[in-house]
């Protein structure tokens, strides 16, 4: 690994092997990592809302799941990546507090994981693993020389996955 490249809340960004891609405190939010792996360019977008269309602020694209992995696809591909062979890997997605009512908008971590699977499918790129859901945050880093997205959470093993 050369460099670890630090990917904010609500942004993206992309990078070429050896380097590797990180972003912290993964509640709710989920970690979009679109990989070509015949060429080792990787991008990471963090999404913190699954739909631009329902915020009347939404400039930033990749804040939101429906926006952000566009986004990201045409970044990545300003850099050398082949959209028809990408692959996907996601974490985050957590339901961090807990409601007494089954309020839908309180379910923001699994509408992320649902906007993004969604938003995937629908640009016919394969989810190859995902670490969603349960209640707790989670930090990534993706290394593109060998596609493995670790996941560390605290009292928690590190996965690979």
């Amino acid at each position: 690994m050369n460099e670890m490249i630090k990917v904010g809340m609500a942004d993206l960004n992309v990078c070429t092997s050896p380097d590797a891609l990180t972003t912290l405190g993964l509640g709710s939010c989920v970690g979009a990592v679109l990989y070509d792996p015949i060429r080792k360019i990787a991008g990471l977008v963090h999404v913190m809302l699954p739909d631009s269309t329902k915020i009347i602020n939404n400039e930033n694209k990749a804040k939101f799941a429906d926006t952000g992995i566009d986004a990201l696809i045409a970044e990545m591909t300003k850099i050398g990546a082949d959209r028809r062979v990408l692959v996907a890997k996601i974490a985050g997605g957590a339901q961090m507090f807990a409601f007494s009512n089954n309020n839908e908008m309180m379910r923001i971590g699994e509408r992320n994981v649902e906007a993004t699977k969604l938003k995937l499918l629908q640009l016919g790129i394969s989810l190859k693993a995902e670490d969603t859901g349960s209640n707790y945050g989670r930090t990534i880093e993706f290394y593109t020389e060998t596609g493995i997205l670790m996941i560390k959470s605290v009292g928690k093993d590190i996965k690979r996955i």
